[in-house]
Formats: structure tokens, sequence, C-alpha cells
């Protein structure tokens, strides 16, 4: 694939303008998240405060990510993105005015996250699910690779912007900042014109479309064996990465180790983005599963011999190969399944990876006081090879194909075979 290929995808009128528009979005979070951080320890310099208003955003995020799933495949996703963004601009926006005149109450903080939280929760799925009305099915590789290639070097660049914010203008003008960004990502979506959903028979009611949602998830065996895969991993990866890696780090690499060690997996993102953009990926699911299983290095250095530069190179692959992963997963779902049922398909993914990462969170800890940090580390990275191998046990995984034309996609629709 040459470089004009790679960037094939932006000379396309509708997604040149929503790639800029994921490029403020992304930009706005990535601010955000210190921003909103050091608002609420400002205000109640309290630790419990923060973990309150930070799960006020991820509880009803969750909840009703199978209903966003619903809403994204009833109606236009561009529509639905930018109504989230306006409402999400609302919400950030009063939220830096309250800090900004410092009439912020927790009560009122954890209200307006838990507004965000399910404006989220409708958009997200909307946003893995409109990438193929936007580009041809030739350019789908690319076109995510572009998206992933600003997101891995925002969340680079992104935090620090945000920090810089926050200690020379203060956490409520970086809030605004992201207010303004989510308001500017919806007038960027405005030139994107795609066809409205096709509507065939009678409208059904919301529950209907979950059934029918469930139905197609739980029939088709590639997806479900993934997604309950991930189940696991995502649990061991936050509890073993992000929960035990920092009480290990403290006592070996130390802290701005531990910032090199985060550092070299983004990098890894990023490079392995690069690589996407040139080396057409060819059965996404085997590759992808291969590519994750490396996130399983990190783990067993941290638990067997922590040295700064091994846990260095370590991240480094491992962050490749969760790249990897990503970019076949967004083509696997996105070149399989029929737009109809792509957002529904897309929440039920989500959902199984988002309940998973805090029940890692809050396992692990318990888990390193009982049996030990190290040997818990080892155990971790074993498990986490050990649940990639076997969903590549399942031949719907290890062979599902590429594809590129409408017919092999409405045939895809129908179960996959065992």
């Amino acid at each position: 694939m040459t470089w004009a290929n790679a960037l094939a995808p932006l000379r396309r009128r509708n997604f040149a303008w929503y790639f800029a528009s994921r490029f403020v979005n992304t930009l706005g979070t990535m601010m955000a998240t210190i921003a909103l951080t050091f608002a609420v320890l400002d205000i109640t310099d309290s630790a419990a405060a923060l973990g309150q208003v930070l799960a006020a955003h991820t509880i009803p995020m969750i909840v009703l990510l199978l209903w966003g799933g619903v809403i994204s495949d009833r109606f236009p996703r561009t529509l639905v993105l930018q109504v989230s963004n306006v409402a999400s601009a609302l919400t950030q926006g009063l939220i830096a005015l309250l800090v900004l005149t410092d009439r912020a109450e927790l009560w009122m903080l954890i209200s307006l996250s838990v507004v965000h939280g399910a404006v989220s929760a409708i958009s997200l799925p909307a946003m893995a699910s409109v990438m193929p009305q936007l580009v041809p099915r030739s350019q789908l590789q690319s076109a995510n690779a572009l998206v992933a290639l600003t997101r891995n070097g925002l969340t680079v660049v992104g935090p620090t912007v945000g920090a810089l914010l926050v200690v020379t203008v203060g956490s409520g003008w970086a809030l605004a900042v992201d207010a303004v960004t989510w308001l500017l990502s919806a007038l960027l979506l405005l030139p994107v014109r795609i066809p409205a959903p096709e509507r065939t028979g009678e409208r059904t009611g919301t529950l209907t479309e979950l059934r029918e949602g469930w139905s197609f998830f739980r029939a088709t065996t590639w997806l479900w064996i993934v997604v309950l895969g991930f189940g696991f991993l995502n649990a061991i990866h936050h509890g073993a990465i992000f929960t035990l890696g920092p009480v290990v780090a403290e006592d070996t690499i130390g802290r701005q180790g531990w910032g090199y060690v985060l550092s070299a997996e983004a990098l890894g993102l990023l490079a392995m983005t690069v690589v996407m953009l040139r080396v057409p990926l060819q059965r996404p699911l085997f590759w992808g599963m291969i590519g994750v299983s490396a996130m399983s290095v990190p783990m067993l250095v941290l638990g067997l011999e922590p040295h700064l530069v091994a846990l260095v190179v370590a991240a480094f692959i491992g962050g490749a190969g969760i790249e990897v992963f990503g970019i076949g997963w967004n083509l696997a779902m996105q070149e399989n399944i029929d737009e109809r049922m792509l957002s529904r398909a897309f929440s039920y993914d989500m959902l199984g990876s988002f309940i998973a990462m805090p029940i890692g969170q809050l396992t692990f800890g318990p888990l390193g006081e009982a049996f030990g940090v190290s040997r818990v580390l080892v155990v971790s990275g074993l498990a986490y090879a050990a649940i990639c191998a076997l969903v590549l046990c399942s031949r719907s995984v290890r062979d599902l194909p590429r594809r590129t034309s409408e017919v092999e996609i409405t045939a895809s629709v129908t179960p996959a075979e065992r």
C-alpha cells in the first residue's frame, strides 16, 4: 500500500470533515480528563470525591450503552454524533462556568457527569459504526488507521496540553476550552452527508431491537467469542498493569520510570498505526489476537525482573500489539456486519469491555496482598497469553477474512459457522 493510497480517505469530503471533527473532539477529551480531575480536587481535596465524579460518568455510560446502539442504528449516525457533541458542550460548559464563578459543589459536578456519561453511551456506538458510510470498503483500513493515528498522537500530547492549561489559566478555563471543542466538533460534522438508515417493514420498539441485537450477537460466533475473551483480558490488563504496575514501580524503577513505561506503550500504539497505514491486514482477528497477546510480556517482566529498559521495550511491543488488534477488530466489525445492525453489535462489544475494567481494578489489589504482587503478575501474564490462544482455537476467529463487497457483507449477517 502506497502513501497515496494510505491517505486516500482524506480526499473524500465526508471523511475529511469527520476526521477534522474527531481530531478536535479527541484533543478536547484528552485535556478535559486532567482539567476535571484538578477541578474536583480544588473544590474538595478528596480522592473519594474524585472517584464519585468519575463513577458518575462511567455508570450511566455502561447502563445505557445498549440503548445507545439502538439509537445509532435507528437514526443517521452523524446526527446522533452532532446532538451528542452539543449536549457534551453544554454539560462541560456548565461545569466550567460553575468552577470559574466559584459556585461549583460536589453534587453539581456529579449530576452533570451523570448527564455527560449518558450522552457518551449514545455517541460511542455511533462513532464506532459510522466509518463504512464515509469511505468505500477498500479504504476502511486506511481510514481507521488515520483516526487511530490522531488518537494515539493526542494521547501523548493531549494530557500535557491540558495540564499546561490547568497550571497557567486554571482548571475552569481548561474545561471551557473542552466545551468549545465539543461544539466545534459538532459544527465540523455539518458538511457530512450520509444516507439515513433504511427501514424495512413496520417500526419496532426499543426492546425488540435490543433483542434483535442480542440474537445477532449470540449467533455470530467470532463476535461473542472475542468479546467474551476480552472481558477477561481487559480485567487482567487493568488489574495487572494499572493497579499492580505502579506498586511494583514504586519499589523498583520509580515513579518517573513508570512514566517512561506508559509513554513507551503509547509510542508503540503510535508506531504501529503508521505501519498499518502501509501494510494491508489480512485475517484481521487472527493477527489481532496474535498482536494483543504481546501485552502479556510487560506483565511477566513486571513480575519476574522489573528492570527499566526491559519494561520500556516490553511496553512498546505490547502497545504495538494492542493497535494491531484495535484496527483488526474495527475492520472485522465494519466489513462483516451489516450497517443496520452495526451500532448494536458495537454496543454489546463495549458493554463487555467496560464492565470488565473496574472488576480488574477492584480485585487485583486484594489478590496482590493475599498472594504476593510478583506472583499475581506472573500468573496474569501467563493467563493473558493463554486466553488469547483459547480465542484463536475458534476457526471462525482464525479464518475470518477481509470483505470488501456489499454482497459479501450482506451475506455475513447470517450466523457465523462454528
